[in-house]
Order: C-alpha cells, then sequence, then structure tokens
C-alpha cells in the first residue's frame, strides 16, 4: 500500500509522529508491505487541494484530513 502522508512540519509533528505509528503498526499486524512517504513541501501538498493537515493520502486519494485517523479506520484502510 502507498500512502503519502502531507505535514508541512512533519519531523516537528506530535500528530504526525502519531499516524506514523499507527500505519506502521496496523500494516505490521495484518501483514500488509507498507510504502510511506511524507511531504512537508508545502508547494507540493497544495497539488492535493487540501486545506488542513496533516493530510493522508493513500494510492494518490486523500482519505482523511486535520487529525489523528482513529485504530479502526485505519484498520479499514488495510482490508
Amino acid at each position: 500500500m502507498n500512502i503519502t502522508l502531507l505535514c508541512p512540519n512533519c519531523s516537528k509533528c506530535a500528530d504526525c509522529q502519531d499516524i506514523i505509528d499507527l500505519l506502521e503498526h496496523v500494516a505490521a499486524e495484518k501483514k500488509r508491505p507498507l510504502s510511506l512517504e511524507i511531504v512537508e513541501d508545502m508547494k507540493e501538498i497544495r497539488l492535493y487541494s487540501i486545506v488542513c493537515t496533516p493530510g493522508i493520502v493513500i494510492n494518490g486519494r486523500v482519505v482523511h484530513l486535520g487529525s489523528v485517523p482513529g485504530r479502526k479506520k485505519v484498520e479499514s484502510w488495510f482490508i
């Protein structure tokens, strides 16, 4: 699964680290490969036409914005 995390301050953002940890944990539990890209450049983030971050993009489609998603939501992405 290809996931992109959009956050201009990802390296300093506790929410982003929580998202990364959750994605990696669920992927490992489900025994699914995970390709995670982190995009911090605002010019590139704007290409997704989002208004708040963090944003989560799976296979090119924005699936979540503005917060750390719940575990059940993340699990649904790995079905």
